[in-house]
This record gives C-alpha cells, sequence and structure tokens, in this order.
C-alpha cells in the first residue's frame, strides 16, 4: 500500500469556538489537539497561533510554545508553521521562523477572498523565501491561483527555493480555485511543466474536504489535508468532534485507494526532510 502524508490544519485563522467548541486556541489545546491527531494518524501539523481573545497571532512565543509541545508529545511529526497573511501585520508573518521548523507555508501571489484582498507582494514573498532558506525550512507552496505556480516557478529560477517544494492546492474558496475535479487535473500538467520534482497536495475547503481527499488519492498524491482549518462540520446535521475525529475520516479514505498513513520516517522521507 502507498505510504501517505495525512496534514492536519488545527485551528486556522478563521474558526472560533462559536463555529466549533473543539477549534484548539491555547497552546495547551493545540498540543491536545494534535497529539491525538497523531495517534490517529497525521504526520504533519499545520499551525496557526491565536491571541486570547481568538484572532489570529504572529506571536513567536506562541509558536515556540506549541512547537516544544509537539516536539516532545509527538516524536517525530513534522511541523509547519503559517505565515499565512489573515487578520496578521504583513511585516510580522515571518517572525517565529527563527524556530526552525520542519516546514512553513508560502503564498506565492495575492487573491481576493469573500472579504479581503490576500496580498502576497512579491517583495513579501522574496523576504518569507529567504527566511526559510536561511533557517532550512521547507516551503509548503499554497497554490490559489494558476499564475502562483509560475510565482514558484520565478522563487526556484532566482534560488530562493529549492527543485522540491512541496505544493498544495488550495480548492473551494470563494473567488479563488473553485473545487472542480477537471481544475485538479490542469494544475498539475502545469506543475509538472514548471517543477517536475516537486510533491504535491490539495486541500478542500468545507463540504468539500473529502471529496478532494479522494480525488487526492485518486491521482497518487503525496499528502492529503484534513483538520477544523478548513472544516468544521462531519455533515450538514453534526459538527467534528476533533481534529481527531476528521484524521481517522482520512485514513479510512487512503483505504480506499490502496494507501495508507505514512509513518513519520516515512512522511519526511516522502518530503525530503531527511
Amino acid at each position: 500500500m502507498k505510504p501517505v502524508v495525512i496534514a492536519v490544519a488545527i485551528t486556522g485563522s478563521v474558526p472560533r469556538k462559536k463555529d466549533n467548541p473543539a477549534v484548539p486556541i491555547t497552546v495547551a489545546e493545540q498540543i491536545e489537539s494534535t497529539h491525538e491527531a497523531f495517534e490517529a494518524g497525521a504526520t504533519l501539523v499545520h499551525l496557526h497561533v491565536r491571541n486570547p481573545d481568538e484572532s489570529s497571532s504572529s506571536d513567536p512565543a506562541l509558536f515556540a510554545g506549541v512547537l516544544e509541545g509537539i516536539r516532545k508529545h509527538c516524536p517525530g511529526m513534522i511541523v509547519q508553521f503559517s505565515t499565512g497573511g489573515r487578520g496578521r501585520d504583513q511585516a510580522a508573518r515571518g517572525a517565529a521562523l527563527h524556530h526552525q521548523p520542519d516546514m512553513a507555508s508560502l503564498a506565492t501571489g495575492t487573491v481576493n477572498f469573500p472579504t479581503i484582498i490576500y496580498e502576497n507582494a512579491p517583495a513579501l514573498v522574496d523576504q518569507l523565501a529567504a527566511s526559510m532558506k536561511q533557517h532550512h525550512i521547507l516551503p509548503e507552496i499554497e497554490i490559489f491561483d494558476l499564475s502562483h505556480l509560475y510565482g514558484m516557478r520565478r522563487l526556484m529560477d532566482v534560488g530562493l527555493i529549492n527543485d522540491r517544494p512541496h505544493v498544495q492546492f488550495v480548492m473551494g474558496i470563494k473567488n479563488a480555485l473553485p473545487a472542480e475535479e477537471y481544475l485538479l487535473d490542469v494544475m498539475l500538467s502545469v506543475l509538472k511543466r514548471v517543477a517536475p520534482n516537486a510533491t504535491w497536495t490539495a486541500a478542500g475547503i468545507g463540504r468539500t474536504q473529502s471529496e478532494v481527499i479522494e480525488w487526492v488519492l485518486k491521482r497518487q498524491g503525496d499528502a492529503v489535508r484534513t483538520g477544523l482549518e478548513d472544516n468544521v462540520r462531519i455533515d450538514r446535521e453534526r459538527l467534528a468532534a476533533s481534529n481527531a475525529e476528521l484524521v481517522r475520516i482520512a485514513a479510512d479514505l487512503c483505504g480506499k485507494y490502496d494507501a495508507r498513513p505514512a509513518t513519520t520516517t516515512e512522511a519526511r522521507q516522502i518530503l525530503g526532510l531527511v
């Protein structure tokens, strides 16, 4: 069976306790939720941190606290910091990278979200990429639009990232890349042209989460993504009880496609973190 990395995005910057009480906000909650997801089969955790009022934070101390707890309680798990821009001061988006997580997210272009412009100016993208390179952090390139693949290629051409980044297609955010299966094939065809050595995954937002996981598995993707950042529900009637419940669903879907959750060692080998 093909080993597949299960990535869990535990918190994000949007969901609040009012949306689902299981969304982990404090450092202790994030460590506990990650540990549960790890035991359910996740081998990569994508981290945002929050202020006490649940707003997005770039506080390096919060990132450091969660990182320390995960490394203690989830040995070998890949830790990925977010450098995303919702609700965060642009100048502080890379403030925690000196803590040297294994990975960090990197958007390579600007996109319209429903109520905001998710701004990623070239100078900021270059600065974040340079900081990741300095601290030996593997970037996960967040693709919200076709042009962002060419933004990634530009970073490769100028030596800010290597020729084997990890790429994530984000599907289902309004005004950005729709969750349409044929579009994933279009994006993959371009990826093979501009970065043939890249590993890849896709994230489905909201109700499309499980559907997109299946699209990835059908195409032999390297990883799948789940978690309360992207989707707080199991179905229209029921909220997800935890990140671990969503991970278990992803693991079960792997079994439908002759795949299985990767071990931590396998996950690091798949993504080149060895």
